[in-house]
């Protein structure tokens, strides 16, 4: 089975998520060294551009800015909510990790952190029917992949969850605000870009990257629950990557 999953992958994206997890040792292990804030800004920036990419080959220019000045201003709106009121995640905070932030509440870099985690998820989603379940099971794996960053994120002070909750240290309405928030940014996200064929399967690869990582986060802190679930994610991915290419043939 992994064979089959590793053979249509292109190699260099194979060797950007084995370095991209094996970078996760030294966020976790060493996050304090000089110039580790530059490195975590450059390499979030280095995630983020193949689904940016794929994005602006697939919607064009103009669809593809739209869309992610949408989702963007969306993400800002409801973290700054989030952070100010508590609704819909919890009661938390972002540190200092991630760098400036908007009115003191958002980080600067939110669009290039989650915007391409949006759409990975929309084109991992992707099938010929109604936009709906597409929707639904965009939200369903924002979820899942969120179950595996979360707790590392927070781990590496990315975020504080003051009051705590059961899932390491994260709560439980975390999740249930990320699905709300999720399918409404897939919606946007769908609806502004109107695409009528397949998305590009390098819309994946910013997703696969970013759960590469976040992989590694959580085994290097010692979290072991999202390591398997980042495993099966981290296969899920390749194989819908696999069958986008397979539709766009």
């Amino acid at each position: 089975m992994l064979s089959h999953l590793f053979r249509p992958t292109p190699r260099p994206l194979l060797l950007a998520s084995a370095l991209a997890f094996f970078a996760a040792f030294f966020a976790t292990r060493f996050p304090d060294v000089p110039g580790a804030s530059v490195g975590s800004y450059v390499s979030t920036a280095l995630i983020a551009f193949p689904s940016f990419v794929a994005l602006f080959v697939h919607l064009g220019p103009r669809r593809a800015l739209l869309s992610i000045l949408t989702v963007s201003a969306f993400a800002y709106a409801i973290e700054s909510i989030g952070v100010a009121t508590g609704f819909p995640y919890g009661t938390f905070f972002y540190g200092d990790a991630l760098g400036p932030k908007l009115f003191g509440l958002v980080p600067y870099l939110l669009p290039v952190t989650y915007v391409p985690l949006v759409i990975g998820a929309v084109a991992a989603a992707w099938s010929p029917g109604r936009i709906a379940p597409r929707v639904l099971f965009s939200a369903l794996l924002l979820v899942g992949i969120d179950a595996v960053l979360d707790p590392g994120a927070t781990a590496l002070g990315f975020w504080i969850w003051p009051e705590g909750g059961p899932y390491y240290g994260v709560p439980l309405s975390n999740f249930a605000g990320w699905l709300v928030s999720g399918a409404v940014s897939a919606a946007l996200l769908l609806s502004v870009g109107r695409p009528r064929t397949p998305p590009p399967p390098g819309s994946l690869d910013s997703l696969i990257l970013a759960t590469a990582f976040w992989t590694g986060t959580a085994l290097f802190s010692g979290l072991i629950f999202p390591v398997l679930l980042g495993v099966l994610l981290f296969a899920f991915f390749l194989h819908r990557r696999s069958y986008l290419r397979s539709r766009r043939k």
